[in-house]
């Protein structure tokens, strides 16, 4: 396997240049690699970092059918696992849903994202496919004409210049296609949701056969199994507050506070390899094009990780811009490339919508006033709601499990 480390000089070109190795970007190269389309992928991180780097874990059975369909979800088969119960655990007491039974009968798929963008990448040099890793790109130059370029920077300094038909903007919400749209080009919907996460990694047995949520007076509290080794929890904490302060003393007692160890089982434990604070947002850009860029993963839209969506909505994504480039570069049709940005769209904010209920779902409302005391209240019967009716039980296990 060749790993292509340099840029290349001023007078390079693709067809599509390909902005990230995230999953969106390297989908979006596999299927262009293979329908014959001239690619290239200009990704910031090294490949190890890329290899390392823990994000979701949860596949929705749409993104499977997405993989599956053009041969990339061989790796899949073999490390992932079906899952299909969550488990609450309220002030009301624990119940179950088995989702996977309910609605359209979708399960996920746990397995970690960056186990799937190594396969992916994998996948993409194996087939002859050019990745030049530690290659900044700098700004899309030109977008609105057919002949845009992309300005880039390698490890070292060197700068170099990328000429396209097309440039698909992968690199997430603080990259070069994103930075690159001038003023009034497209319109931006933002949201914060005015909470934060402790986002931790532990190198600890997952301690539920379920995805386990938990609302308590202190916070919410998350617990994703990842592996039979490692398991991904989130405890909802102060806006401002430094993962520092968290030492993993205060972490596993607040975790077992809140999951309600004492009443349900204790928690397995283990050392914390990953801990960031994050903040719930919400942003979606309207259209998703200009002129000859396009954005797709989180370029495109950012989602809480309340509801899992974001890989799965990167994945979709990527294979309609590849059948819309595919149609346009190969066949000389743009229809499909126009139609890109409005069948996204309908998506996102399908699941924008879902995320935002689960955030209603699992959290309080800061405050002891009236207003809190009324939130808190629907909280309460949003939860019965759950546990009692089988309608909504329906509703929440089509929209959990699917895009």
């Amino acid at each position: 396997m060749t790993e292509r480390q340099n840029i290349g000089t001023a007078g390079d070109s693709a067809d599509v240049v390909v902005l990230g190795a995230g999953p969106a970007g390297l989908v979006l190269g596999n299927l262009l690699l293979s329908s014959g389309i001239d690619c290239v992928i200009v990704e910031r991180a090294g490949r190890e970092h890329l290899r390392a780097r823990a994000r979701a874990g949860f596949l929705t059975a749409h993104t499977v059918r997405i993989l599956d369909r053009h041969g990339l979800a061989e790796d899949l088969h073999r490390h992932g696992r079906e899952h299909g119960v969550c488990e609450f655990r309220t002030e009301d007491g624990r119940f179950s849903l088995d989702y996977g039974r309910l609605g359209s009968g979708a399960r996920h798929t746990v397995y970690p994202q960056q186990e799937l963008v190594t396969s992916l990448l994998t996948r993409f040099l194996d087939s002859g496919g050019r990745v030049h890793f530690e290659t900044e790109a700098l700004a899309v130059l030109d977008a609105d004409s057919r002949q845009p370029s992309v300005t880039v920077r390698a490890a070292d300094g060197r700068p170099g210049r990328w000429r396209a038909r097309y440039v698909a903007g992968c690199d997430g919400r603080h990259g070069a296609a994103r930075r690159s749209l001038p003023p009034g080009a497209v319109r931006r919907y933002h949201r914060d949701h005015g909470v934060s996460w402790l986002g931790l990694l532990a190198e600890a047995p997952p301690s539920l056969d379920a995805v386990g949520y938990a609302v308590h007076h202190r916070g919410f509290a998350g617990h994703m199994a990842r592996s039979a080794e490692v398991t991904r929890y989130y405890l909802e904490c102060e806006r401002g507050t430094s993962a520092a302060d968290w030492s993993e003393e205060r972490i596993w007692d607040e975790l077992a506070l809140r999951m309600r160890a004492a009443d349900y089982g204790p928690l397995s434990t283990g050392r914390i390899s990953q801990a960031e604070v994050f903040a719930l947002e919400s942003d979606v850009l309207d259209p998703l094009r200009h002129g000859s860029l396009f954005l797709a993963g989180d370029a495109a839209s950012l989602i809480s990780p309340s509801a899992a969506k974001g890989a799965n909505l990167a994945v979709l994504e990527a294979e309609l811009l590849a059948r819309a480039l595919v149609e346009d570069l190969a066949h000389g049709d743009p229809e499909p490339l126009a139609r890109y940005s409005a069948q996204c769209l309908e998506h996102i904010w399908r699941a924008q919508e879902f995320s935002l209920w689960m955030i209603r779902l699992l959290h309080g409302t800061p405050g002891s006033g009236g207003e809190s005391l009324f939130q808190d209240s629907l909280r309460r019967s949003r939860l019965r709601s759950l546990r009692q009716s089988r309608t909504q039980q329906d509703w929440f296990a089509e929209n959990y499990a699917g895009v």
